[in-house]
């Protein structure tokens, strides 16, 4: 919090060229011995602050003041404005007015850089920003949670992070229910509700997604066979980690998915030239679908 009230105040001052510290105290709601103690952090790191007292008088930069001179190098500013500006296509709202004040108090303009549109067309679920504020303020979220087979449960959850992980959006929390961190699909989440009571941040220092401590509760893995006549779209779709080739020049392929509707039409894609090997509830699946496109051209 003293952070942001720390740029707060530079911003200001650029702006302003003098200010009250009565004036800054009712702004951000606190003492003006707290505004004083804020001069003297500004002071100490580097910042030309200074106070003028009488009539007249009160809180000011030194003339032609430029932020970048005293703590950060040209090269550390675009950094930081082209991560803002990445970090803006996620979460515009916020973050385009930290861009904006830190473009003015650098006096240079943040490059557009990246667009990023993570939505779906017709997506317009608010759980994002619900679990968004949730994570913020510390509150347990419920909701009931569909499983890959349609089977619903009931989850009191601890929000922690929201994932963006392969064309989808991810809650990641403790389950109060299962008593363990578990990683939910957005779009699997219903009925959501953050209720007021608050919970203490857990040390998560062992739960690591990437080493199988955490439950994805909707990925299982895949095994597939891609034939040599594919080989290069293989390669496209998936990192060379995940693929083994065979004897004959095919390719099997070990994959985790969330069952959806994407993954049989990314499969059913690759018509006679893949074969699912496992699980074998999706190969009968597989199997099933075809039968029925095949039937429709009888």
């Amino acid at each position: 919090m003293q952070i942001s009230r720390l740029f707060e105040i530079i911003y200001i001052l650029l702006h302003k060229k003098r200010v009250s510290a009565r004036e800054l105290a009712e702004q951000f709601g606190v003492s003006t011995r707290t505004i004083y103690r804020d001069v003297d952090t500004l002071s100490l790191a580097g910042i030309p602050v200074y106070t003028e007292k009488g009539k007249g008088g009160g809180i000011s930069l030194l003339p032609d003041f430029v932020l970048n001179k005293s703590i950060l190098s040209e090269q550390e500013q675009n950094e930081i404005l082209a991560a803002l500006h990445g970090l803006s296509n996620i979460y515009p709202a916020e973050t385009s007015q930290i861009l904006r004040k830190l473009s003015t108090i650098f006096n240079r303009p943040a490059a557009n850089w990246l667009e990023v549109d993570f939505s779906d067309w017709s997506w317009c679920d608010t759980s994002f920003e619900d679990f968004k504020a949730a994570i913020l303020q510390r509150r347990i979220t419920e909701f009931d949670y569909f499983n890959r087979y349609g089977e619903k449960t009931f989850r009191r959850v601890e929000p922690v992070q929201l994932w963006f992980k392969s064309r989808a959006w991810y809650v990641r929390g403790f389950c109060l229910t299962k008593h363990d961190m578990r990683v939910y699909k957005l779009s699997r989440v219903k009925n959501l509700v953050v209720t007021v009571e608050h919970f203490v941040e857990r040390d998560l220092s062992d739960a690591d997604a990437e080493t199988g401590n955490e439950k994805w509760e909707d990925y299982i893995t895949f095994k597939l066979r891609i034939a040599p006549e594919m080989a290069y779209r293989a390669y496209d779709e998936f990192s060379e980690s995940m693929i083994e080739k065979q004897l004959d020049g095919s390719l099997d392929v070990t994959v985790e998915w969330s069952v959806d509707n994407w993954v049989y039409g990314f499969v059913l894609s690759f018509g006679e030239y893949i074969e699912v090997l496992e699980p074998s509830h999706f190969r009968e699946m597989i199997k099933n679908k075809s039968r029925k496109i095949y039937e429709k051209y009888l």
